[in-house]
């Protein structure tokens, strides 16, 4: 009874060794791809990035002589990059960059200054030399679907200029330019006033107490202030008539 059962698990057991040996088996006429990713975005104007990375289970030969193309739109579409035939499309001219190192099975292909019919499938393909079949080429089936979008334009904000507005005076901090500017004919007239009455006032309270302490004839203290209250009067006028020069005069656009 025990016999008859292991009997069939050991037949199982040589079965899934057999599948295994042969799953592992290299079958150089048929085990090779090229993969490649299935969709990239860039920027108009950008850079695109088209990896690629390439296998093949048997052996190579000693110079296997690797050759990379690009085509667009379809499988069988347009070549537009050839590195064995240095080939490079006209719409592409100066714009597609192959970066391969020697040796290796992975790479990318760059596209630079991207346009907007640059939109468009790429498919990677692959040719090399083999030991045992010579000559093998192989492409991507799905490729890869480039989509260019509009990159969203940056304003860079200049240097503003803000204005401070003093009496008699404005300032442009933008440039750094100070410019005077003449007092109004209202405003010379005010000041005038505010001053008249200020000197009134000194001088009346300046002959109140003249007149309080001093023994003196009243009527020399009244004429005496008289003549001080004129003087002051002289130079509060000679002041007014300066402030409406200064009102009236435009000002000189060449001094800075």
């Amino acid at each position: 009874m025990g016999l008859s059962l292991l009997l069939p698990l050991l037949l199982l057991l040589l079965l899934t060794t057999l599948q295994a040996g042969n799953s592992a088996r290299c079958v150089p006429k048929m085990d090779y791809r090229i993969d490649q990713p299935e969709h990239l975005s860039a920027p108009k104007g950008g850079t695109v990035h088209i990896n690629f990375i390439f296998y093949y289970c048997g052996a190579l030969a000693k110079d296997p002589r690797v050759s990379i193309a690009l085509r667009r739109t379809h499988f069988h579409g347009e070549v537009i990059y050839n590195s064995t035939r240095h080939f490079v499309h006209e719409d592409y001219k100066d714009r597609i960059i192959l970066n391969l190192p020697e040796g290796q099975k992975s790479g990318f292909l760059q596209i630079l200054n991207l346009r907007e019919e640059d939109e468009n499938m790429y498919f990677c393909r692959v040719q090399l030399k083999t030991q045992r079949f010579g000559l093998q080429l192989w492409q991507s089936i799905l490729g890869t679907k480039l989509t260019i979008y509009l990159a969203p334009k940056t304003t860079t904000k200049g240097p503003t200029s803000t204005v401070t507005i003093t009496t008699g005076l404005s300032v442009l901090e933008g440039n750094r330019t100070s410019v005077s500017l003449p007092l109004s004919v209202e405003a010379v007239v005010k000041v005038a006033l505010t001053i008249a009455v200020l000197k009134t006032a000194i001088l009346g309270l300046t002959l109140y107490l003249r007149w309080k302490t001093s023994k003196g004839d009243p009527s020399k203290i009244l004429r005496r202030s008289m003549r001080t209250l004129g003087f002051k009067m002289t130079s509060l006028l000679e002041a007014s008539a300066h402030f409406s020069t200064l009102a009236t005069t435009p000002p000189d656009p060449h001094t800075p």
